[in-house]
């Protein structure tokens, strides 16, 4: 039973999808039910290319993409954007760590956020426009599926950089018995949809973001919400460009 709550919680709070489920969940539920991120990433990933095969009847890709990645904004409510955005104007501030945690924790977006946000989204649309016919509803099915999987080892493996805060409870409960579950449904997801390639696929993402994490958590010794939410992003562009390159 915990388990279909967990995995429901996780969809409430990962997507917009409206699931009026009200649910009895602690702090150890969130940072537990992290397992399932990869799970919740398929299911993002299966509207998108659900999504863009009845647009390719009526659109060339280029607008197909386009209208892809709005989807994709409106179906996560650019949680992990938003954290992205608040990543780059704290760490790229050149400021203390306490004064790079403020800004992070500004909700009002600067000029690194702004571009940090547009390279991602012109990264998208750069690959997944130019991405072969016969490859691109596999690509839009898993790339959710590599950045959830981004976030869940990034909470696993650090410490919160903060005493309080949203991401607190995810880093604080999320351990390697929920990391190796998160793997193994992963592997599950990729040999299924990609067959043998899947496991050449899942390597790419895995160590990306093993290098993600290290990279924007030492300036703070530690991770948030929101750079378990960049870490998601940026592992979302490495898979699609390693797709288009390897496929």
């Amino acid at each position: 039973m915990f388990v279909i709550k967990r995995l429901v919680l996780m969809l409430q709070f990962l997507t917009t999808i409206p699931i009026r489920i009200n649910l009895n969940v602690t702090d150890e539920d969130f940072g537990k039910g992290l397992a399932f991120a990869p799970v919740i990433g398929l299911i993002i990933g299966g509207i998108l290319a659900v999504t863009y095969r009845f647009l390719g009847f009526i659109f060339p890709a280029a607008i197909s993409s386009i209208i892809i990645i709005i989807e994709y904004m409106l179906l996560t409510g650019g949680l992990h954007l938003d954290g992205l955005g608040d990543t780059f104007d704290g760490l790229f501030s050149n400021r203390s760590k306490e004064r790079m945690l403020e800004i992070m924790k500004d909700s009002r977006l600067g000029t690194n956020a702004v571009l940090g946000i547009f390279s991602v989204l012109i990264l998208y649309y750069g690959f997944l426009s130019q991405m072969p016919p016969d490859r691109i509803s596999l690509v839009l099915m898993l790339f959710p599926v590599a950045g959830r999987m981004a976030t869940l080892i990034g909470a696993s493996i650090s410490n919160y950089a903060r005493n309080n805060g949203l991401g607190k409870s995810f880093v604080d409960y999320c351990g390697y018995k929920e990391l190796i579950i998160g793997i193994i449904l992963s592997i599950c997801i990729f040999s299924i949809l990609y067959k043998g390639e899947g496991l050449i696929l899942l390597i790419v993402p895995v160590v990306s973001a093993l290098i993600t994490v290290k990279l924007l958590s030492r300036k703070i010794d530690g991770v948030t919400g929101d750079i378990l939410g960049a870490v998601c992003e940026l592992n979302q562009v490495v898979f699609i460009a390693c797709s288009f390159i390897l496929l």
